[in-house]
């Protein structure tokens, strides 16, 4: 159910951030502004510009994305064997109670005619005699999940949409360009701001925003995200009020590269779709009696076990088997993981390859109803940004780029409900920015600073927690925050205030959950306790203290519409 925000009437959020120091003011002003080039913002800003005014802000390029590095493909029921109930009923599962149904009815029921279109747009999915591929993943009940280019889907689809932006001349497109902070009229979205790369400052008003701005998986030391995932979109929501929901759920993939690589490489799960197995350093397929579907089972039970025999065997990785398929099945199915492994002197077709657990998908975000309205008038959120209650309290494999599509494009469709009968223009609002001199952080402290974040939340509040580690955790990243002067207009400085942001959020609304569910693993409160945690969490900034507040909802038991 959605809560409207708490009162923010002429409140400029911006100010406590950053200061002007003198730099160029510039002004901009469309009808929809869409932060974010990765599949949900692609298909949002590509969808309103059949209509509206858009432009598109994104702080790197659109090859930058976590959309255009995924390695999974998308998951929906295209064969006739399948159809959306099953495919509801996996996603359900996988989410262990926390999903609302509504929404995820929504995802399974649109998700084949949005994959049908991207093929229109000149999205070449892999198919063998005219038919498309279907790979199976974990828990899945079926094959269903569609591939381009062997395992570069993600690259494949966000090329197919950027052409159609770029070439169309329809959207304004402002890459390498870092969103600072919404701006907020009277309880209003109205805009955002933005740094430049020659330091310029843009201010962009708009009748309507659309946060896309991906994931946070850079807050942990171990990753798949870029280096761009920093939980943007996340922290400047919370700043202007909204409500943010299930902040504690961070989905670590199983099966990621071991080494200290930040991002480290991804090796997909159809691996183990198509067989590969997991082994101990015993090389015993330690899966096989842990779940009945073995390799293949839920993300959150694959991790649950592959920590059970970290502790077991005293060591930190395993063992991810594809030696017993085909060489050149391999190569040609997963060029990608073959050809990055060889370059970290691995051979997928005769080794064993070491893997550990990474952070990969922020399930947490601000909370949307299935149109993608956040809790803010104006503002709209979609994809990883977002918090729709498709994920529950665990991602199901490739529902993600699939949700991007989904809502992406049911988010155009309202913003051509709201901007018909919105305020025809935004006026110019009054940009209580200081310009006072900032000297801002020293850029190594900064470096190290972020560096602390990721191991502290890594080892303290990472795959497994307890009270004591989240509460030294709480203390560290506090001084952490003292110990550094308000930001200089450095992307470096502010990418790290927004990982502490969010940072915090996590750790807030972990501890408070106590119990086990999903990705949220606590050894102090090792079982699911559904009599008392399955709610959601709410986390929202106090208008009056600042201060972040943390309350709970309940799941929407039926499918009734949402307001």
């Amino acid at each position: 159910m959605m809560r409207p925000a708490r009162s923010t009437a002429g409140a400029q959020n911006v100010a406590p951030l950053i200061s002007r120091r003198g730099a160029e003011l510039r002004y901009s002003s469309y009808d929809v502004l869409v932060v974010g080039g990765g599949i949900a913002g692609l298909t949002a800003a590509v969808g309103a510009a059949h209509r509206w005014n858009v432009g598109l802000v994104t702080k790197g390029t659109l090859d930058q994305t976590t959309t255009f590095l995924a390695q999974g493909g998308i998951a929906a029921a295209l064969s006739p064997h399948d159809s959306p109930e099953l495919h509801l009923k996996d996603t359900l599962e996988a989410g262990v109670g926390l999903c609302e149904e509504e929404a995820v009815r929504v995802l399974v029921e649109e998700g084949p005619a949005r994959i049908r279109e991207l093929e229109q747009l000149g999205t070449k999915f892999d198919r063998q005699g005219g038919k498309l591929i279907l790979g199976r993943e974990g828990a899945h009940s079926m094959a269903r999940v569609v591939h381009a280019g062997g395992d570069a889907t993600g690259s494949v689809v966000a090329s197919a949409l950027a052409q159609v932006l770029t070439s169309g001349g329809r959207v304004e497109l402002h890459e390498n360009e870092f969103v600072l902070d919404l701006l907020m009229d009277s309880g209003r979205c109205v805009g955002a701001v933005s740094l430049g790369e020659e330091g310029e400052l843009t201010v962009s008003l708009a009748r309507a925003v659309v946060l896309a701005c991906g994931g946070a998986g850079q807050v942990f030391a171990h990753t798949t995200n870029p280096l761009v995932a920093t939980g943007d979109g996340h922290a400047m929501a919370y700043r202007a009020g909204a409500v943010m929901r299930d902040m504690e759920f961070m989905q670590f993939h199983p099966t990621a590269f071991y080494g200290t690589e930040n991002p480290t490489l991804l090796l997909t799960e159809a691996l183990r779709g198509e067989g590969a197995f997991l082994r101990d350093d015993a090389g015993e397929r330690f899966m096989m009696r842990s779940h009945p579907r073995a390799e293949l089972a839920p993300r959150d039970v694959v991790v649950r076990h592959m920590r059970r025999v970290f502790d077991r065997d005293k060591t930190d990785h395993v063992w991810l088997d594809a030696r017993h398929l085909e060489s050149r099945f391999l190569r040609e199915r997963f060029p990608t993981v073959h050809v990055g492994l060889q370059k970290r002197g691995f051979d997928l077709c005769t080794q064993l390859i070491p893997v550990a657990p990474a952070s990969h998908y922020f399930i947490g975000g601000a909370l949307t109803d299935t149109w993608g309205r956040t809790t803010i008038p104006g503002l709209f959120a979609c994809g990883e940004t977002a918090s729709a209650g498709i994920h529950g309290a665990n991602r199901l494999a490739s529902n993600s780029l699939l949700e991007g599509l989904v809502f992406g494009e049911r988010t155009v469709r309202e913003l051509d409900r709201y901007l018909a009968v919105a305020d025809p223009a935004v006026r110019k609002v009054r940009l209580d920015l200081a310009d006072e001199r900032r000297e801002g952080n020293d850029a190594a402290a900064v470096a190290e600073s972020r560096r602390t974040v990721g191991q502290v939340m890594m080892h303290m509040c990472g795959i497994v927690r307890t009270r004591e580690d989240m509460e030294k955790t709480r203390t560290t990243l506090e001084a952490l925050q003292a110990s550094l002067a308000a930001p200089g207009l450095s992307v470096a400085e502010l990418e790290l205030f927004n990982l502490l942001t969010v940072a915090r959020h996590i750790v807030a609304t972990a501890s408070v959950r106590e119990e086990s569910r999903g990705v949220h693993l606590r050894s102090d409160f090792p079982e699911r306790d559904d009599a008392r945690w399955r709610r959601h969490s709410l986390a929202q900034r106090d208008a009056a203290t600042g201060e972040l507040v943390v309350e709970s909802s309940t799941v929407v038991e039926s499918s009734a519409g949402e307001g």
